[in-house]
């Protein structure tokens, strides 16, 4: 008899689970119904949400915050309160309904509520992951260092849990810590459920924190998973060209630039693409690529300079000037300092002196050297102390008279001359030297020899093999 009844129990207990299971995927069932019809039939939605909690299932928590959320993503919020509030009638005590709580907070626009019923959500079961990590979304912008001690607390509850270190780097990385996010993100990252997405977060962290060869490393392993991934193929791209190994660099770029489909290009892609550009020496795609970044960011106002290098490199003074004043221009009066007037000068005194005659006329080269005669000439003002202003005008006036007849160069030189002298300092002997050979060669010419042969003398005082102020000497006590 009492083995009939073990059996019979047995069976029973069989049956309550199956009965269980069975009313499960009804409910389920019923709550996938109301999803369909909460947007087209609100009446029909109504019907179908009292049916379900008709009976036992009125404390059915799972079922009451099953059908409060499918209300929330509907936008919902009165029917959504009205669930929760069933549900915290069935249970006071529920981590579920309290998480449906701080959601319908956060969907009203009050985290302060929220936060306090995610924090109730933990105190009723403090391995409720998604409370932590929703608690910690709230915080990880006004103090991220709260948001990070609430899931630290959750990390030695369940340390293995992947979705605890995502968020801890992902608050790591929004507080621009990123020694400690990279380290969130190397704890599950490469691991076999880590997604695409967790390795490319990885590599950038990585990368942010100038580890460009680990940051290559998880990059690659990327690639090997998706081999036209525009984020994996951006940050080879990056890591290369800061690890100098533009043979690579230039692989990746032609992939990123070419072959990834929606490829959403950043400034920062161009701005690297043009250095990778540099490298190569392919200057004049690497002026159009900057130019693209400064059009992403019009903040990116130094690239301006880039482009004047790179059109300087190509000979083409006059797109080199135009880019520097851009550049200088775009700054703040106080910033617009002498040594930024003073490479326009250098730019406008090459463009002058150029010797290609196809890109620049006669008259620009005038005009261009005018205009360096002009801005050499202010940063002497301003600068009397430095003897930069004065050479520069020097060397200006020599191109505008290179025989020397007029002696555009003279004063300039001899001011010069005369600071270096009084600064008695070897470092500036190739100024001097090329002061001194000047005013020889003016004299020279203007049949002035004494004066000439005092200047060469002074050089072989400074250089005693100058082969030019020997040369010279040897002319002039021939003359005499």
């Amino acid at each position: 008899m009492k083995r009939i009844n073990l059996l019979l129990a047995g069976v029973l207990f069989a049956m309550g689970s199956l009965y269980a299971q069975t009313s499960d995927t009804e409910w389920k069932a019923g709550v996938e119904k109301l999803k369909a019809t909460i947007q087209s039939n609100p009446d029909q939605a109504e019907d179908v949400a009292k049916e379900l909690i008709k009976g036992k299932n009125k404390k059915n928590i799972d079922l009451l915050v099953a059908i409060g959320k499918t209300y929330l993503d509907a936008g919902d919020m009165e029917e959504a309160q009205e669930y929760a509030k069933l549900g915290r009638k069935a249970d006071r005590k529920s981590a579920q309904v309290s998480l449906l709580e701080g959601d319908i907070a956060i969907a009203l626009k009050d985290p302060g509520t929220a936060s306090q019923k995610y924090e109730e959500a933990i105190l009723f079961d403090d391995k409720c992951v998604e409370a932590y990590v929703k608690f910690a979304d709230i915080y990880k912008r006004s103090n991220p260092d709260l948001a990070i001690s609430k899931l630290e607390d959750l990390r030695t509850i369940e340390p293995n849990n992947i979705e605890v270190d995502r968020k801890l780097a992902d608050v790591y990385y929004t507080k621009n810590d990123y020694n400690n996010a990279a380290e969130a993100y190397a704890r599950f990252a490469t691991k076999p459920e880590a997604t695409e997405r967790d390795l490319a977060r990885y590599s950038f962290v990585l990368f942010l924190k100038h580890d460009f060869e680990k940051s290559l490393e998880i990059a690659n392993m990327g690639l090997q998973k998706n081999s036209v991934d525009p984020t994996f193929n951006r940050l080879a791209m990056y890591n290369n060209v800061d690890l100098k190994r533009y043979d690579e660099a230039m692989k990746a770029a032609d992939i990123f630039f070419k072959e990834c489909p929606e490829a959403d290009y950043s400034y920062l892609d161009y701005k690297y693409h043009g250095y990778l550009l540099d490298a190569v020496k392919k200057y004049d795609q690497a002026a159009v690529s900057f130019e693209k970044a400064i059009e992403l960011d019009s903040t990116q106002v130094d690239l301006y300079k880039n482009i004047s290098e790179d059109y300087e490199n190509l000979g083409n003074y006059k797109n080199a000037i135009t880019f520097y004043k851009k550049y200088f221009n775009s700054l703040e009066p106080a910033k617009q300092t002498p040594d930024l007037q003073y490479e326009i000068g250098k730019l406008c005194y090459g463009a002058g002196t150029q010797s290609d005659s196809l890109t620049i006329t006669m008259d620009e080269r005038k005009a261009a050297l005018v205009e360096a005669d002009t801005i050499f000439s202010k940063i002497a003002t301003l600068a009397p102390d430095n003897y930069l202003g004065n050479f520069w005008r020097a060397r200006v006036n020599v191109a505008l008279d290179p025989d020397a007849t007029q002696g555009l160069a003279k004063p300039f030189y001899e001011q010069v001359a005369a600071l270096i002298e009084s600064k008695n300092d070897p470092r500036y002997n190739n100024v001097l030297i090329e002061c001194y050979n000047y005013l020889g060669y003016y004299y020279l010419v203007n049949d002035k020899l004494p004066e000439s042969k005092e200047y060469w003398n002074k050089i072989l005082a400074v250089d005693p093999n100058h082969a030019v102020a020997k040369k010279a000497l040897e002319g002039l006590a021939n003359v005499q």
